[in-house]
């Protein structure tokens, strides 16, 4: 299991989100979400889970870790969450840090970009390949991305994909599936889709891996954000590893749904 870093600075409260920006002992800045947030402990739980699928996977996804945040941060900084237009503070103890996409003083993040930009993403490509990971885990909400310049006067952007706490429909740990699901709400990502070779090598790692990989993934999971529920954390192990054979199946549905969101597809 992964080493556990401590936050050391607050930096800022991120907009749209309960989630906060923190500086840790390792000198990088992570986005952490809290084991008391408003939707579920499990969702630590899911993002770590398959963000690190998602980086198996060869996609581009932030590096995650456990961080420790203590009173003295929570209480120095006033620490709180909206809920129901109450404010709750913080608690300390574990959380899931996400490593922030750009560099927080030289580079910039965008949560959107316009067609005519996002022309100017250098891994557009990996939009299709994602796509594997959010049916394979039946990613619950849409399909979320930022997109960064390390520097200010950069001309291109990188996509980096954030938000996997819906994966295994947050924390009910089931697989409701439905073919609009899990993906990214413009087409124009998916232009470039012609056959099933757009979202290798992700689908074939997918379909290969062994259970006992996904085990090594899902045991630096730290125990109290599934609610110590050992039992629960073998059937979704055991449902994701019987999965892989549907995942053609899902993105099949995706691509026959009224959307059409890949109409350039002519290869068998």
């Amino acid at each position: 299991m992964n080493a556990c870093i401590s936050a050391i600075q607050h930096v800022r409260r991120l907009r749209g989100s309960q989630s906060q920006l923190l500086r840790a002992s390792d000198g990088l800045y992570y986005v952490t979400k809290f084991q008391n947030n408003p939707q579920h402990v499990r969702v630590l739980a899911n993002e770590m889970f398959a963000t690190r699928l998602g980086a198996f996977l060869g996609l581009p996804v932030p590096s995650v870790a456990s961080i420790e945040v203590c009173d003295w941060l929570i209480d120095t900084n006033d620490l709180r969450m909206d809920i129901a237009g109450l404010q709750t503070a913080f608690k300390p103890g574990l959380h899931l840090g996400s490593a922030y996409a750009a560099d927080p003083i030289e580079g910039q993040l965008f949560d959107y970009l316009p067609d005519g930009l996002l022309q100017q993403v250098t891994n557009l490509e990996d939009f299709a390949r994602v796509i594997v990971l959010d049916k394979w885990t039946c990613n619950a909400d849409g399909r979320q991305a930022v997109f960064s310049r390390q520097r200010k006067r950069q001309p291109t952007y990188e996509a980096t994909f954030i938000d996997q706490g819906y994966c295994f429909n947050a924390g009910q740990w089931k697989f409701p599936d439905s073919p609009l699901r899990g993906v990214y709400a413009r087409n124009y990502v998916y232009k470039h889709v012609t056959g099933w070779n757009a979202f290798e090598p992700a689908l074939t790692r997918a379909e290969e891996i062994d259970i006992n990989q996904i085990w090594r993934i899902a045991a630096e999971i730290p125990p109290e954000w599934y609610e110590f529920d050992t039992a629960g954390l073998n059937r979704l192990i055991e449902a994701l590893y019987g999965r892989r054979s549907t995942i053609r199946a899902l993105i099949t549905a995706f691509r026959n749904s009224s959307r059409n969101p890949f109409p350039l597809w002519t290869v068998a």
